[in-house]
């Protein structure tokens, strides 16, 4: 068994098409075919069935994926850890969701260069699903998201909680009334992330049990534009209270719910049997120092951090 063959069995098994797998591995289909036959040979057991055009696991496929996916990674991660450069220091993959990257992964950089450590980070900013994906595919050494999350393959250590806040343009009747809840919003257009963002699922979450669905009239990729649709006037918007910054548009302003407080959870995420290198050991370390003075825009407003567990 070849590692090039696993990875040409993860491609069929993630694509569930021969052709498809193919163009990914940048090989023709015939000798990727070919090499997945041989590959079952070798193992004596049929790894798909061939369903038309579809390619379906068959059990001892399912068996093999796991192990398969597992392997694959230890070896990219031996090589990635083998081919560090001293300079930059050991090569790490993170992930974060769109509501976190921007805030949270400066305040780790920064505390890196204050403190001497040299970390070669690589990023990927994305939301929830693909990011879980990514870790469970072994192409993620961590990932900052936000829970709850119910995947039993992966570890998860909370880093902090933080409130959600309302956000309104200036001239919204909400942006100087005395006092905000959510039932306030019952007649309100809402401007939010995509439907695969976890913040405009909790946020769908907060006006149900308030007894109404959100009138959602924008939705957008990026949240520059959510917070300048916002400013705008377009519509309110509930957003974490780190995503708060001195850049933001003129006249968007931000207010705290007075009937109840609002909160997400961030936590990093790991593959539960992904070995720990050097430089996801070093980060982890990093993300747990930045919780506790990680800046606020408003001394009445706080994060709570989550000290690192002990080791093993």
């Amino acid at each position: 068994m070849e590692i090039y063959q696993l990875h040409y069995f993860l491609a069929v098994a993630e694509t569930g098409n021969f052709t498809k797998a193919a163009q990914r591995c940048f090989i023709s289909q015939p000798s990727l075919s070919q090499q997945i036959i041989n590959l079952e040979e070798e193992l004596g057991q049929k790894l798909f069935q061939r369903l038309g055009r579809k390619a379906v696991l068959t059990e001892s496929g399912n068996t093999l994926l796991e192990r398969a996916r597992r392997i694959v990674s230890e070896v990219d991660q031996t090589i990635n850890e083998l081919k560090t450069t001293p300079a930059l220091g050991p090569k790490i993959i993170v992930g974060a969701i769109p509501t976190v990257a921007p805030f949270f992964l400066p305040a780790v950089l920064a505390y890196c260069k204050a403190n001497d450590i040299h970390l070669n980070l690589h990023t990927q900013e994305d939301f929830t699903r693909p990011l879980v994906e990514m870790l469970l595919e072994g192409k993620l050494d961590w990932a900052l998201l936000s829970l709850p999350l119910t995947e039993p393959r992966l570890l998860i250590e909370k880093l902090y909680s933080e409130p959600l806040l309302l956000a309104v343009g200036a001239g919204h009747r909400l942006a100087t009334a005395p006092t905000i809840s959510f039932a306030d919003l019952r007649d309100e257009t809402f401007i939010m992330l995509g439907d695969p963002s976890t913040l405009a699922s909790q946020t769908q979450h907060f006006c149900g049990d308030n007894d109404f669905e959100p009138q959602i009239g924008h939705r957008c990729g990026q949240l520059a534009t959510v917070k300048t649709f916002t400013a705008m006037g377009l519509g309110v918007s509930v957003l974490p209270q780190s995503a708060r910054s001195a850049t933001d548009p003129v006249g968007l302003v931000f207010r705290r719910f007075t009937d109840s407080t609002p909160s997400r959870d961030i936590a990093l995420v790991r593959h539960r049997k992904r070995h720990l290198g050097p430089g996801a050991m070093l980060f982890a370390e990093a993300a747990h120092a930045v919780v506790g003075p990680m800046p606020l825009k408003d001394p009445a407003l706080t994060v709570t951090a989550h000290p690192l567990p002990p080791a093993g």
